[in-house]
C-alpha cells in the first residue's frame, strides 16, 4: 500500500521578512558571559532551494516599449462566413424558402445573391443528423434574412423553425448577368489592455547599516556577505522580480461599481483572466487519455491550428501526461504485456527505465514544461491546501509557439509579435520597464536627512495576450 505524507510536520509557509526590525530578524543567543560558547555555521543553509518562481514569461515572450495608457491590437476575424441559427418559415418540400439570422452580435448579414449555401439542420436543437439542402440565394429581403431556392427537386429537407447552420460555399450565375451586388469588408476583432503600476521598496537605518553580521548570507542571484541588511535587499528585489511576472498572469480588471474601481485602480487583463474569458477552458483538471487530449487537439483545428505548442504543467498534470504516454509505449516481457517507456541507454529495458516525457505528438507537437508557480506552496500551489482538485485549481496551460501577425495601432502596420509579450512604458525620457533609485542618507546615498537607506523599485507594464482562442487553461470547473 502506498505511504501517504503526515500532515505535521509541514513546510512552512511564514515569511522570513519582516517590515520592522524584531528580534526575531536577528541572531541573539550568543552569551559572552557563558564559559560554553556555541559552534555556529559561517553559511546560511538553503533549506528552500531556488524559492523565486519567475521564469514563465521569459521563455515563450518577449518584451517591448509603449508609450500608452492603453495598448490596442486587432486580430483577424474569420475568413469564411457561418451563421449557427438560421429558421425557415416555409414548410418542408417547398422549392424556395425565407432565412432569418438570429446569431448573437449580427446586426446585417453577409449573404448576397447569387452566392450558394450549405444548409444542415442543428442536432442540438432538435433537428436531424445528416438532413441537409444546397440552395441558391435569390433575395435578401433584410438585413437578418435572406430568401433561397432548393437545387434538390424534393424542395425543403426539414420542417418550419427548425434551427440551421449555413455558411457559404459559393456562387452561381447565369450567362450573360451582371457581377455580384455589394461587396463585403474585413471584420478584425479589436482588443485593449492597460498597463498597471508595481512598486516596493527596501529600507535599513543607518545604525543598523554599521552592525557587522555573524552569519554569511546568500540569495539565488548570487548575492552574498556577513550585512544581514545585505539580504534582505536582495531578496526584496528577487520577489520584486516575481511579481513583475506574477502580477501579468494573475492581474484583473477593475469591475464598474466595485471597491477598487471606486477608489480610481483600472487593474489589468492577466493571462488566466483572458484566456477564461476568450480561449478555451479545460474544465476537467487534468486530461488523462488520448481521447481527452483528441477532442483538445479537435478544438484546436477550430482555432488557429498552430503546429507547436507548450504545455505548462503542474505536477499532477505532469504525471497524468507521463502515465498516459507510459500505457502507450507497451512491450512484453516472459509472456506478460507490460506498459513502460525507455528513454535512456538506447532504450534498454534491462538498464535503465525513463517514465518522464518532454513532448509527443497527436495532431499538434506538445512540449510539456514544469511551472514551479503552480507547484510553490506559497503561490498558485497552496490556493487550496490540500485539495489538489478543489474548484478553481488550476493544473496547466498550453501556449502556442512563435508568433502571429496583428495590426499594431502605435506602428500604424502590421508587425509580428509573440504570442505572449509584455508591453512596459517608455519615451526617451523616461524607462518604466524596471526603475531602481536609492534615497534617504545612508549608504552612499544623500537625498534627505532620513537616517536610513531606501531603496525603491517600479514598473509600469502590461501583458498582451494575442490569439487568446488558441491557449487552453487547465483547471477544475
Amino acid at each position: 500500500m502506498a505511504g501517504q505524507l503526515q500532515a505535521t510536520p509541514t513546510f512552512a509557509l511564514q515569511p522570513s521578512a519582516e517590515q520592522v526590525a524584531l528580534q526575531t530578524n536577528y541572531i541573539t543567543n550568543f552569551n559572552f558571559l557563558n564559559q560554553y560558547l556555541p559552534d555556529t555555521y559561517e553559511k546560511e543553509f538553503e533549506r528552500y532551494g531556488n524559492r523565486t518562481v519567475a521564469s514563465f514569461l521569459r521563455m515563450v515572450g518577449a518584451e517591448m516599449p509603449s508609450n500608452s495608457d492603453q495598448i490596442k491590437w486587432a486580430e483577424q476575424g474569420r475568413l469564411h462566413i457561418k451563421y449557427t441559427q438560421c429558421t425557415s418559415a416555409a414548410a418542408a418540400g417547398s422549392s424556395t424558402a425565407t432565412f432569418t439570422v438570429a446569431d448573437a452580435n449580427v446586426t446585417y448579414i453577409a449573404i448576397r445573391v447569387g452566392q450558394t449555401l450549405m444548409i444542415q439542420t442543428n442536432t442540438t436543437s432538435g433537428g436531424t443528423a445528416g438532413v441537409f439542402n444546397k440552395a441558391i440565394v435569390t433575395a435578401v429581403p433584410s438585413a437578418t434574412t435572406f430568401t433561397v431556392a432548393f437545387y434538390e427537386a424534393a424542395g425543403q429537407a426539414f420542417a418550419a423553425a427548425v434551427q440551421c447552420t449555413v455558411f457559404i460555399y459559393g456562387s452561381e450565375f447565369k450567362k450573360g448577368t451582371n457581377g455580384m451586388v455589394g461587396s463585403l469588408e474585413a471584420e478584425d476583432d479589436i482588443f485593449s489592455n492597460n498597463p498597471i503600476i508595481i512598486k516596493d521598496k527596501y529600507a535599513v537605518n543607518g545604525s543598523d547599516m554599521a552592525q557587522i553580521g555573524w552569519v554569511e548570507v546568500t540569495t539565488e542571484n548570487g548575492a552574498t556577505g556577513y550585512l544581514w541588511y545585505l539580504k534582505s535587499e536582495h531578496e526584496t528585489r528577487l520577489r520584486f522580480e516575481d511579481y513583475l511576472e506574477t502580477a501579468m498572469i494573475e492581474a484583473v480588471p477593475a469591475a464598474t461599481g466595485s471597491g477598487a474601481k471606486n477608489a480610481g485602480l483600472m487593474g489589468s487583463e492577466g493571462i488566466f483572466y483572458v484566456v477564461n474569458s476568450r480561449g478555451n477552458v479545460w474544465g476537467a483538471g487534468t486530461p488523462t487519455s488520448l481521447t481527452d487530449w483528441d477532442s483538445i487537439v479537435s478544438r484546436l483545428d477550430k482555432q488557429g491550428a498552430i503546429e507547436e505548442n507548450v504545455v505548462f504543467v503542474n505536477r499532477g498534470l505532469s504525471f497524468d501526461i507521463d502515465n498516459m504516454l507510459a500505457t502507450l509505449n507497451g512491450y512484453t516481457s516472459g509472456g506478460v504485456a507490460q506498459s513502460a517507456s525507455f528513454g535512456l541507454f538506447d532504450n534498454d529495458v534491462n538498464m535503465a527505465l525513463n517514465l518522464g516525457f518532454t513532448g509527443f505528438r497527436r495532431g499538434y507537437d506538445f512540449y510539456k514544461s514544469d511551472w514551479k508557480y503552480l507547484n510553490d506552496p506559497t503561490m498558485r500551489g497552496g490556493t487550496n491546501g490540500t485539495v489538489a482538485t478543489a474548484t478553481g485549481t488550476i493544473t496547466g496551460l498550453l501556449v502556442p509557439a512563435g508568433s502571429t501577425s496583428v495590426y499594431d495601432q502605435i506602428l500604424g502596420k502590421n508587425a509580428k509579435r509573440p504570442f505572449l509579450h509584455v508591453r512596459y512604458r517608455a519615451s526617451e525620457a523616461e524607462d518604466r520597464r524596471y526603475k531602481t533609485w536609492i534615497t534617504g542618507s545612508a549608504g552612499g546615498a544623500a537625498t534627505s536627512d532620513l537616517d536610513a537607506m531606501e531603496v525603491n523599485f517600479l514598473s509600469e507594464r502590461a501583458v498582451c495576450t494575442l490569439g487568446a482562442n488558441n491557449f487552453v487553461l487547465f483547471r477544475y470547473g
